[in-house]
């Protein structure tokens, strides 16, 4: 980090301290603050892993002043984030803009997920901002399933249940579920009604050559069909008597259009994949994407709609069918894509079952998987990724969630609940070495939680004891054991001699601290991270604990308790079933 970096690196971080510090009414912490700077400033990411050692003596200068000081001095620096936070009206507060032409109690938005996996971590924003505009507006919202190609993009039948599995997570319940696949018929009288209305033909050209004509701007020679003819055809067409790419149902648009997109579009197809839902297994004509989903938005009344920037077209497709219906549109927000950092895999509903089926992530919960499960396992509250999905705003510009954000607010939420124990980890470049502790105490005494003296405190047994190898002082140097108390190595002998436990010798004379477990009595540990799996040792204690708890093992970060099934040998991965305890990483 040259210094120019630096020192955008400190002036960035004192800001978002003091705004930190100043809307929280608490003294800032680095982890709180490293979500914020790293999502604001995406040329940070890089230099990650030196970034908390610049940032910490800002973050503990800004934890000494008062109130008052903090104001004046973000003031200074920032005056508009002054302004945010002395808005006396909440809304100002907002991340996501206030809906167009919105009255409470009548909007309507809905999600429409394809069913053909469960979500990743990008599919989260839509319900998240979906839910929070309907709490907002006291409006509704629904989930309609697009389930209309039983063929490019087949459902997974395991993925229904998943995604609205997915949606309680986040803390939504949709007012209506629904499944396109369900309504084949509606889309059919709608269909059958557009034709009536000369609003649509049937079209056997093949597709190059209608591609061409559209490129050209030259009408279809079928465009001109009665409308008995194009019934009879489209009636074909629902019984199946025609083979895929025989005949379509296109929508009469504008062949003169200056968008070659928006001339005559298809509105249905033929598709002899059966779908795998039983209750529409039978179907083999199916609308396209944006007639079912146009007819469906108008059925079920909705009023707002978000999509992507790069769907644009959708909206103009659309409009046509709604013109010859005479209905209203409504209001349409775009925005722009969701990238993600820290994972490997890459953020694709396709790749990812791939990669399951290839044996490479164990399932949709693999940590290692940039899923909503996988964070799910992990121990993170549904809330943390909500809240940073709503701080992303509605850009139609990409935009980047740094996971830091999410952690950042996932701290938040568990801290205070969270009691800490010790873990051990035992890394190729940083073994665990097991050393005696002589002529001190039998045991330590750390407590549960720091903040929370009436939890009490856990007996760890210290005759023989683990330690990670980086955290060994020099030779006949002192170290203090959290809970215990200060140590003297003794590299011959193998040996920590016991001094006294005087706290002193941390606050005043420099020596570290650093955890530890007892060498019998400790728990053989597989800890899943993003990064791979970590074997170490956790503190007996945890055994008590139940799947589902969260805990901080101290210096190492949160986890959640759980159970897992061994991997077959082959597979090199996960447990075996030797292990005493299955941990998921959730964050530092």
């Amino acid at each position: 980090m040259d210094d120019q970096l630096r020192e955008r690196v400190e002036a960035a971080a004192e800001e978002a301290a003091l705004f930190n510090a100043l809307k929280h009414d608490s003294d800032p912490d680095v982890g709180a603050i490293m979500g914020p700077l790293m999502g604001s400033n995406p040329d940070f990411r890089p230099h990650g892993d030196a970034i908390p050692g610049v940032i910490a003596p800002i973050v503990n200068r800004v934890a000494g002043m008062d109130a008052a000081e903090r104001r004046d001095r973000l003031g200074e620096l920032a005056p508009e984030r002054l302004d945010e936070l002395e808005a006396d009206d909440e809304d100002d507060a907002h991340a996501l803009p206030d809906l167009p032409n919105a009255e409470p109690g009548e909007v309507v938005m809905r999600a429409a997920p394809n069913p053909n996996g469960p979500w990743h971590m990008g599919h989260a924003r839509m319900p998240s901002v979906i839910g929070t505009y309907a709490e907002r507006y006291d409006g509704r919202f629904i989930c309609r399933f697009d389930d209309t190609d039983p063929e490019t993009k087949r459902p997974d039948l395991d993925a229904y249940d998943a995604i609205l599995e997915d949606i309680e997570y986040l803390g939504f319940d949709p007012d209506v579920v629904l499944k396109a696949s369900d309504r084949v018929e509606t889309y059919y009288e709608h269909a059958r009604e557009l034709i009536d209305l000369g609003g649509a033909y049937t079209c056997s050209c093949p597709a190059a050559e209608f591609s061409d004509l559209k490129a050209n701007a030259e009408a279809c020679p079928h465009r001109g069909k009665d409308v008995e003819t194009v019934h009879e055809e489209f009636d074909a067409m629902v019984a199946g008597e025609y083979d895929p790419g025989e005949m379509v149902l296109r929508v009469k648009t504008d062949i003169d259009h200056k968008n070659p997109a928006l001339r005559d579009w298809v509105a249905f197809r033929q598709i002899d994949t059966p779908h795998p839902r039983e209750e529409a297994a039978e179907y083999r004509c199916w609308p396209m994407l944006d007639f079912q989903s146009g007819v469906d938005d108008h059925l079920t009344g909705v009023t707002h709609i978000i999509r992507g920037i790069d769907l644009q077209d959708s909206a103009k497709r659309q409009r046509f069918v709604y013109d010859y219906f005479d209905w209203e549109y409504p209001e349409v927000l775009h925005w722009g894509h969701v990238q993600l950092d820290e994972y490997d895999v890459q953020i694709s509903t396709s790749t990812i079952k791939e990669l399951i089926e290839a044996g490479e992530l164990t399932g949709w919960d693999d940590p290692r998987a940039p899923t909503i499960r996988s964070l799910r396992r992990r121990g993170i509250r549904g809330q943390a990724i909500v809240d940073a999905m709503i701080d992303l705003g509605m850009s139609t510009s990409d935009v980047d969630l740094a996971m830091s954000s999410v952690y950042a607010n996932n701290r938040e939420l568990i801290d205070d609940e969270a009691n800490r124990y010790f873990l051990v980890r035992d890394r190729a470049d940083d073994p665990a070495v097991e050393l005696t502790v002589a002529d001190g105490p039998d045991a330590g005494h750390p407590p549960l939680h720091p903040d929370h003296e009436d939890r009490g405190t856990r007996t760890v047994p210290a005759a023989d004891v683990l330690l990670e190898e980086s955290d060994l002082p020099a030779d006949g140097d002192r170290v203090w054991l959290k809970g215990y108390g200060c140590v003297r190595y003794d590299a011959d002998g193998e040996a920590l001699e016991y001094v006294d436990d005087d706290i002193t010798a941390v606050r005043e004379e420099g020596v570290s601290v650093v955890h530890w477990v007892p060498a019998e009595e400790s728990l053989e540990t597989m800890l899943r991270t993003v990064d791979g799996d970590v074997v170490g040792y956790a503190e007996p204690r945890v055994a008590d604990l139940a799947v589902d708890d969260v805990i901080q093992f101290e210096r190492v970060g949160f986890v959640r308790i759980d159970t897992f099934d061994p991997n077959p040998a082959s597979s090199g991965y996960g447990p075996t079933g030797e292990e005493d305890l299955v941990v998921y990483y959730a964050h530092p």
